[in-house]
């Protein structure tokens, strides 16, 4: 099978991406017993789960911009009530947890080269804290831009920093996308 480099240091077969949809409420997230803090739940295969509980509702999807400069929506926006815990996604290590234009933001570096952000969040970690999966990182404030529920957390993902970043869709972490072989015309 051909394999083309998607991002830096991930390759995959020649592909075009289809999204499935996967029925609201199939994914259990009980709290975890014996682990105050964390949420349970069946991870994806890439090993991520939803940084929230329930299952949220996306009220606005990934929509990246054409060219990377401009303006445009480079995660997914989940809605949930104001102080709902913000989970993390995956195990790794908080890399920031502070304020950026002054919205409160975390992010936390996985093992597996990706970064996962989540804002607006009042945080409850420190940067170079080891956090597990499900474990609480803080808690959900209002006030996001664009945001057409009560509040919405603002969930990102990359691959690298600075002018090297590139941010996929997060869904595609929970395997909410598929990728399906599609012929190379």
């Amino acid at each position: 099978m051909n394999r083309i480099p998607l991002l830096r240091g991930i390759t995959a077969p020649l592909i075009a991406l289809t999204v499935l949809a996967v029925p609201a409420g199939s994914l259990p997230t009980p709290l975890a017993p014996g682990r105050p803090g964390t949420v349970a739940a069946a991870p994806s295969p890439a090993g991520y789960d939803w940084p929230l509980a329930p299952r949220p509702a996306v009220v606005r999807p990934f929509d990246p911009p054409a060219q990377r400069w401009q303006a445009g929506h480079r995660g997914v926006d989940l809605a949930a009530p104001e102080d709902a815990a913000v989970i993390a996604a995956r195990a790794g290590t908080v890399r920031f947890a502070g304020s950026v234009a002054g919205r409160p933001l975390v992010s936390v570096g996985h093992s597996d080269g990706l970064i996962t952000t989540y804002e607006p969040v009042r945080a409850t970690v420190r940067a170079g804290q080891q956090v597990s999966r499900g474990q609480v990182l803080g808690f959900l404030d209002t006030g996001h831009p664009g945001c057409r529920a009560a509040a919405c957390l603002h969930w990102g993902a990359r691959i690298g920093s600075g002018k090297q970043a590139r941010y996929i869709d997060p869904l595609w972490l929970l395997g909410l996308l598929r990728i399906r072989l599609k012929p190379w015309e």
